[in-house]
């Protein structure tokens, strides 16, 4: 097992498996409404833009060349412009995830809206489903809507892998749900390093030279027996300056920040695989499944067996 770092082990538990995905070209007045409870939408603008109107009546204009990421399960608008959503216009909705939900033909991308013309506002639409709990400390560090500007050429190549599955040729789901898993991990590498100091210090210790390599050991080998100790040792500097310097960081002492990981790892292995509580345990680095459980209910307020049975 291996996590390899913090950003993929948070991001193990979204994917855009299934997602909706549309290559949508709209002529003005047009307002889509996001409706799909999903933790994490994005949106990449080829050509035109508009403004994005947020549950909480936030605006925020986006153009050719961003990519928007919105986090949480509100639902939102993308319109030409504001007035749009309140007035005569065309109106389209994205909710192909909730409990009542049809996607009349939008789940898979290549769908086109409107007509395609050098005026229209060209967009390819991912929502993005979550398994488990883990992904919640990564919707944490976000804000309700972040921006990354692309370059012409990225937008260019996105626009032709749309157009590519919109012919609806063999495995074009799984290479949708690919792109958009590849889309989103370099949207938020990116503004995470745009960030600096705003970065979420679980990101930040990857490039802090004392705290990187012990973060990567632990991730490479979480059911290893890891103490501030070892880690120190794997940092090189003394026991002290390492606790020091990870709870300043990262927000949390060292061994918090591991039986936290340890157990986003349990629950991913408890809902996800058939292994016994006691092989569970040991995979994530305790000896025994007494051990285990205890810890468990302690994090999570349940026992190993009962989380295991409500997830079922």
């Amino acid at each position: 097992m291996s996590c390899v770092d913090p950003l993929s082990s948070l991001l193990s538990g979204i994917r855009a498996e299934g997602s909706a995905v549309s290559h949508a070209v709209l002529t003005a007045p047009w307002a889509i409404r996001f409706a799909d409870d999903a933790p994490l939408t994005m949106i990449s603008v080829l050509r035109g833009g508009g403004t994005l109107v947020l549950s909480d009546g936030a605006e925020r204009v986006i153009g050719a060349g961003d990519t928007a990421v919105v986090s949480g399960t509100a639902p939102f608008h993308l319109a030409d412009r504001p007035a749009t959503v309140h007035g005569p216009h065309a109106a389209y909705e994205i909710a192909c995830f909730g409990t009542d939900a049809e996607c009349s033909g939008q789940d898979l991308g290549g769908i086109h809206w409107g007509a395609d013309s050098a005026e229209a506002t060209a967009l390819v639409v991912g929502a993005y489903r979550a398994s488990g709990h883990r992904h919640e400390r990564l919707l944490h560090s976000l804000p309700p809507v972040l921006v990354v500007r692309e370059d012409a050429e990225v937008c260019a190549w996105l626009e032709t892998a749309a157009a590519d599955a919109a012919r609806l040729p063999a495995g074009s789901q799984a290479l949708m749900d690919r792109l958009l898993d590849w889309a989103l991990v370099c949207t938020l590498r990116s503004w995470f390093d745009r960030a600096g100091d705003g970065a979420p210090g679980w990101y930040r210790g990857l490039a802090d030279p004392v705290l990187s390599p012990a973060l990567r050991a632990f991730h490479d080998r979480p059911a290893e027996t890891w103490t501030v100790a070892s880690l120190a040792a794997r940092a090189g500097v003394s026991r002290a300056l390492f606790a020091k310097r990870f709870t300043t960081l990262m927000g949390q002492p060292p061994l918090a920040y591991l039986t936290r990981c340890r157990m986003d790892e349990a629950e991913a292995l408890l809902t996800g695989t058939d292994l016994s509580i006691a092989q569970v345990g040991r995979s994530v680095g305790y000896a025994d499944a007494f051990g285990f459980s205890a810890a468990f209910k302690r994090h999570r307020g349940v026992s190993p067996r009962a989380f295991r049975a409500a997830a079922a």
